[in-house]
């Protein structure tokens, strides 16, 4: 059972590294805080997965005040998917043409709400950017779906400005990534494990990474 649990960790977080690259390829926009992360890293000049390694553990420095507790499965979030952005870059062409792009960003979508799935089944832990969330909820009593709009408006709307692409990827993350976690869930339950009716599929699939 823990065998199954940490390769299934490992795996769905270097699938959402994965992902996050081939979003970055189709060039038609990505998720809020991978906006963010693309500006910080034309700002910069350092790489994304650099940049998503950075911002984890300076978010967890924000979980002190927040009063939330990371599991080992958030410090392997903050390491892993910043790492398997970065050595998937070179090797994701970037999308030639407007066919292509629409493929590689369906691709994107699936292969990142199947990640989603893979590494929140284990329950080791919420990433750095979904504890962000749940404990600004709970310190203000705000709902999820409040905090979690605040959050990624925020996010994209600095990452824009610092360059970071926005555009119909982000709006097809924002309406389809809930729903296709919530399909593929079951098929990475872990029986004793896995919290289906609280996983945090609608609010907070997202990565975080």
């Amino acid at each position: 059972m823990m065998f199954r649990r940490i390769t299934q960790l490992a795996v769905g977080l270097a699938l959402y590294g994965f992902s996050i690259a081939v979003f970055i390829r189709a060039g038609l926009g990505t998720s809020p805080w991978d906006i963010l992360h693309q500006g910080v890293a034309r700002l910069t000049g350092v790489t994304p997965g650099v940049v998503i390694i950075v911002l984890s553990f300076l978010l967890l420095l924000v979980w002190i005040p927040l009063r939330q507790k990371p599991g080992w499965g958030t410090l392997a979030n903050a390491i892993v998917v910043g790492l398997f952005v970065d050595l998937s870059l070179p090797v994701v062409p970037r999308a030639d043409g407007l066919v292509w792009q629409i493929v590689f960003l369906l691709a994107a979508l699936v292969l990142n709400a199947a990640a989603t799935a893979c590494y929140i089944s284990p329950n080791f832990g919420p990433g750095a950017r979904d504890g962000l969330m749940t404990g600004l909820s709970r310190r203000t009593g705000w709902s999820l779906r409040l905090c979690r709009t605040l959050i990624e408006v925020t996010v994209a709307a600095i990452g824009w400005a610092l360059g970071g692409v926005l555009g119909v990827g982000t709006v097809a993350y924002a309406l389809c990534i809930g729903p296709l976690v919530q399909w593929i869930m079951p098929l990475f339950a872990i029986k004793g494990i896995t919290k289906l009716k609280n996983a945090p599929v609608n609010e907070v699939a997202k990565a975080d990474a």
